[in-house]
């Protein structure tokens, strides 16, 4: 997205970018882009602060990309963009490793003391805006103004599933279902490991799919270093109940792209978002979605099933339904059948 930006600048527009040195530029920037690199470090973030401070005139426009408004205030107007929901949601930081849940505490205290140097917040979508309001208490103004790197029309709805004949199911147990050829990968999961993305919950459900003879395959996108303990996890799981889950590994945005083409279905369990990317991403290479019953996914799309994140049983029962098994509900007895069969079973 922030490469996206830099492209974006106008070529009549006079702009500096301070960006973090680590960062590869794209090659088709605005020629009217300064750049300023920045090295990471805390010494060389508090400078690129005060050369802010010595360089931003009253006419000049501030765009904070990185979720924290500037240390000091500025003349100009200054723009905050906030796409970490970490930061401004109470949910606990307990499963995070120590040195990522510091950073997050810290950054959490800087936005809090610090947010009165922004002249106007920017988020993604309706449930950003809510929860960014109550952190303000309504002082500083709040925009929805949602992007991306790429965008096209699309349908926030399908009715044709692009599916086809698949046979890789226990017929004793289930009825026959619609599944991509094994050339194809029917679920996709495209996130990184962190615990709101809820990998376990879904695999999990996979557990209660292969329970009941279905095996519909699962494509994960995992840094198999960086979320060692999550892979082992899946791959005992994966062994133990014979599931069809694969991990491609992390990969580049255009890869992403392209899986997506492969796929059957985009399913999303994560338990929070500032925005949800894939979503948009999967709706506009035509997949159908099913997705997290909550705020941040009916936000920019309308599933085509959904379920309770919180649920293994909910998201399982939410496959099925898109793979067409037909799952009886509980008969209800009356009290007469309700002592027969108490009796009968007691004989």
């Amino acid at each position: 997205m922030l490469s996206a930006l830099l492209v974006a600048v106008q070529d009549n527009c006079q702009a500096v970018a301070l960006l973090d040195s680590r960062m590869t530029l794209p090659v088709n920037r605005s020629v009217n882009l300064a750049i300023k690199f920045v090295e990471p470090s805390i010494w060389q973030r508090f400078m690129a602060e005060w050369w802010l401070v010595q360089q931003v005139a009253l006419e000049d426009i501030v765009l904070c990309f990185g979720n924290l408004p500037p240390l000091f205030k500025l003349r100009g107007r200054t723009v905050v963009f906030v796409q970490n929901r970490y930061l401004i949601d109470d949910v606990k930081l307990n499963e995070f490793p120590l040195r990522v849940r510091l950073r997050l505490v810290m950054e959490r205290l800087w936005l809090s003391r610090k947010m009165t140097n922004a002249d106007e917040f920017v988020v993604q979508t309706p449930t950003m805006k809510r929860l960014l309001e109550m952190k303000t208490e309504g002082k500083i103004p709040v925009r929805i103004l949602p992007f991306m790197q790429e965008l096209k029309e699309c349908e926030h709805s399908m009715s044709q599933p692009k599916v086809q004949k698949y046979n890789n199911y226990d017929s004793a147990i289930a009825p026959c279902i619609a599944l991509p050829p094994a050339s194809m990968q029917s679920f996709v999961y495209v996130a990184s490991g962190e615990p709101h993305k809820n990998h376990r919950r879904l695999i999990e459900a996979w557990c209660l799919l292969a329970e009941e003879g279905l095996f519909p395959s699962l494509c994960l996108t995992l840094n198999e270093a960086r979320f060692a303990t999550l892979c082992r996890e899946i791959e005992v799981m994966r062994q133990r109940y014979g599931l069809k889950v694969t991990n491609a590994g992390e990969m580049s945005h255009k890869d992403a792209l392209a899986l997506y083409k492969k796929a059957c279905a985009l399913i999303y369990p994560s338990a929070f978002e500032s925005f949800g990317l894939p979503l948009v991403e999967a709706r506009e290479a035509g997949l159908p979605v099913l997705a997290a019953e909550l705020d941040y996914v009916r936000d920019i799309v309308v599933p085509e099933q959904s379920f309770d994140p919180d649920s293994p049983v909910s998201i399982a029962r939410a496959v099925k339904r898109y793979l067409g098994v037909v799952e009886t509900p509980l008969k209800i007895l009356d009290a007469i059948s309700f002592l027969d069969l108490l009796m009968n079973r007691r004989s």
